[in-house]
């Protein structure tokens, strides 16, 4: 897999896997392109939305326009400061989820994504592929309780991303996707990096643990409870060889 890059005419710039697809369409990142081909499938609300879609190889992806939280937002909801093309969150997204995938993480497939610069500033998108038959983590509790075992894996999961040096920017139960067969998966890593191992680490998770509680706290069916963490902890160490 390698990531291809064209610099159009405009200053607008796309990146693709070269593994996936063998080429990109500007149009690609215009939900409104999609619905016109009956292709968008449907979408999520959020801080940024997601729109799913019958992508061009035949599995479906998830696009993702970068939006901006906080404050901010109000006035100015989807543009950032350009400082080059590398520097770009859409690229550096794509790029280090490739570079996870070269790890064997459980992430998302790259498809592509796209900056579009103007007067300083750019916006942007990053498209995946949908992870089949997985739901968030927040929505699977919200119905069902998981086993300790799984809760251990998920442990053991988190610390592979850890071991890797991923720090997440925003490790939370909806970024974390559970499937049928109750394999984890991570999504979402806008602003996230590589770091090398710190004190982020305990950090991450603890951001993560306060995401849990924030959704129990919210609903009396939730189902987490101290000894399910007390699991996920055990995973972590165990894969992570004490490193907090």
């Amino acid at each position: 897999m390698t990531l291809q890059i064209d610099r159009g005419a405009h200053g607008e710039c796309m990146i693709w896997n070269d593994a996936v697809v063998d080429g990109v369409d500007s149009q690609w990142f215009d939900p409104t392109w999609w619905r016109a081909r009956n292709a968008l499938l449907g979408e999520a609300e959020g801080r940024g939305a997601a729109y799913f879609l019958q992508g061009v190889d035949g599995h479906e992806w998830v696009l993702r326009h970068n939006r901006r939280g906080g404050a901010l937002a109000r006035v100015n909801h989807d543009r950032f400061v350009y400082t080059g093309l590398e520097r770009a969150r859409p690229v550096r997204e794509l790029r280090l989820i490739a570079t996870l995938r070269t790890h064997g993480l459980p992430v998302p497939e790259p498809i592509a994504a796209r900056v579009m610069p103007w007067l300083g500033l750019y916006r942007g998108d990053v498209i995946t592929r949908r992870i089949v038959d997985a739901q968030p983590l927040a929505d699977r509790l919200a119905e069902q309780a998981l086993a300790s075992t799984a809760w251990q894996q998920l442990g053991a999961v988190l610390a592979r991303f850890h071991r890797a040096g991923l720090w997440h920017a925003d490790l939370n139960a909806r970024n974390v996707l559970v499937d049928t067969h109750d394999t984890f998966h991570l999504i979402d890593f806008d602003k996230a990096r590589l770091r090398a191992p710190g004190t982020w680490r305990q950090a991450n998770l603890d951001r993560f643990h306060r995401s849990l509680t924030k959704f129990s706290d919210s609903s009396l069916t939730f189902n987490f409870l101290d000894a399910d963490w007390r699991a996920l902890r055990g995973g972590y160490v165990s894969v992570l060889a004490g490193a907090l």
